[in-house]
């Protein structure tokens, strides 16, 4: 009994030894018959037929990651000019004899491991400045990215005020190394293609060089988390696009984020990296910065417009509405990147924040850009058009004519003064505690004035908005009336 019991274990153990070899043979990439075929060329027709291992799959991951960031690092006739070498290298023999006999660049030096010098010119900041830093405090982060809120003192001896920037680096806890590590067990290389995500930002950044994307100051390569020359980003610091709060907020506020908004499409759409699509976007990808919107996370943008043979291969899919934009000659999808872009502009923006509580002669045109923009019937050429006409209209006063009617009662002017209380709130109002809205000029404020049933007294400060109008406090009274240089008071005269 003894003697089967131990023949049993023996052979429990010997098939465990056998199977442990064969797996080890037949599994270990570096035994892979199939993988050392394919690095060799020799399956060509089957490689597609053949997974790859976990590490061999990393690093065409991280190569194909790399080469993304140089093709945006070069300039776009250089892109083009490799694009047409590649193409005549692909001719047959008799047809390239008669092309340029230049011998086809090198491609770069690799390593998965060292860090890529981006070329980027003088930048503001760097690593003595990051050192410096202070009051650091996290502000939130995404699938790839961690982004933290930092003041930068002047060091080695300079002498400038702490300047508020945002700083951005690869999340060590975040989904996407967090993933990779889970499946190939390499944090160092896993490290590597998470951070050419915000390497190819950074070149983004500074290349499209517009008064609508964030503007990158500068960057730093540094050991960390036993990981080196770990990258950390230094940009401009904006505000998170809170949707439910510009809501809140006047429709001029409004009206000028949906108008840098535009204007950052239109850029895009003829940048000189070509027509630039934004593949993530939503209002978490934007900031705020002194009231303009502004781009912030470029690392899934795209330059490629799609490819087809029939206009069925150029089908846009939306959660309420699909669209099928025809194939050109060339083969590509006709300005697929720039109508995504649009449509998510109206999906995101337009519908909340053009229409809603503008001036009543002003909403038949925003409609027709909210309903044109929502169809795809214009482009983004034609939707900036009509919103430099709206924004023409508001800032010259003419959407007043023919809606502003005779006052109703008479009003004292009293240069050089200003009421302290005598508050009273409004929506929407630049300030919490009271009422205090843009006008054009004296005649609107009258207006505004005589619609509220509590107003008995404005003034007319010396600040304006963006667009130029006055902004003006509204009150229930004028016994707290008091001298300022600054300001003109007008009080309703009643009988």
């Amino acid at each position: 009994m003894k003697r089967r019991k131990l023949a049993a274990a023996a052979g429990f153990c010997l098939s465990f030894l056998l199977g442990t070899l064969l797996n080890v043979f037949f599994f270990i990439p570096a035994f892979d018959p199939q993988q050392q075929q394919r690095q060799k060329g020799e399956v060509e027709g089957n490689e597609a037929l053949l997974p790859l291992p976990p590490r061999g799959d990393l690093a065409r991951q991280i190569r194909e990651r790399y080469e993304e960031v140089l093709r945006y690092r070069e300039p776009r006739a250089a892109r083009l000019e490799r694009r047409l070498m590649d193409l005549e290298r692909g001719r047959p023999a008799a047809a390239s004899s008669s092309a340029s006999s230049s011998p086809p660049s090198s491609p770069p030096s690799w390593s998965p491991t060292s860090r890529l010098e981006l070329s980027l010119g003088p930048l503001r900041l760097g690593c003595a400045d990051l050192r410096e830093a202070g009051e650091v405090r996290f502000l939130g982060s995404g699938y790839t990215k961690a982004v933290y809120k930092a003041a930068l003192h002047g060091g080695s001896g300079r002498a400038r005020p702490p300047l508020a920037v945002a700083l951005k680096a690869v999340d060590f806890a975040g989904h996407d190394v967090a993933r990779c590590a889970e499946l190939h067990r390499a944090p160092q290389d896993c490290y590597r293609l998470a951070s050419y995500k915000v390497l190819k930002e950074m070149v983004l950044l500074h290349r499209l060089r517009h008064p609508n994307v964030l503007q990158l100051y500068g960057y730093c390569y540094q050991d960390s988390n036993d990981i080196s020359d770990t990258l950390t980003a230094i940009t401009e610091l904006g505000s998170p696009l809170e949707m439910i709060q510009l809501l809140q907020t006047s429709w001029e506020d409004r009206f000028r984020i949906c108008f840098s908004l535009v204007q950052l499409l239109h850029y895009l759409a003829h940048s000189p990296l070509g027509s630039v699509t934004l593949l993530d976007f939503r209002p978490r990808q934007f900031v705020i910065v002194d009231g303009e919107l502004k781009v912030t996370d470029l690392d899934d943008a795209s330059t490629e417009e799609t490819s087809c043979t029939s206009s069925r291969d150029c089908f846009m899919e939306f959660p309420a509405r699909n669209f099928t934009l025809p194939c050109t000659v060339e083969g590509k999808c006709q300005n697929m990147n720039e109508k995504r872009n649009l449509y998510n502009a109206y999906r995101f923006f337009f519908t909340y924040l053009l229409p809603h509580s503008a001036p009543s002669s002003l909403r038949p045109m925003l409609d027709m850009i909210v309903n044109a923009t929502g169809e795809l019937h214009w482009g983004i050429d034609e939707t900036a058009v009509q919103l430099e006409k709206v924004l023409h209209l508001y800032k010259s006063g003419m959407y007043l004519q023919n809606t502003t009617q005779a006052p109703k009662s008479d009003y004292k002017k009293v240069p050089e003064s200003a009421i302290l209380n005598e508050n009273y709130r409004c929506w929407p109002s630049y300030h919490h505690k009271g009422c205090l809205l843009s006008v054009f000029d004296i005649n609107e404020a009258i207006e505004v004035c005589e619609s509220h049933s509590q107003c008995k007294a404005f003034v007319l400060t010396n600040q304006t908005t963006w667009t130029g109008r006055q902004l003006a406090f509204f009150k229930t009274g004028s016994t707290s009336m008091v001298p300022d240089r600054d300001k003109t008071t007008y009080v309703k005269v009643t009988d």
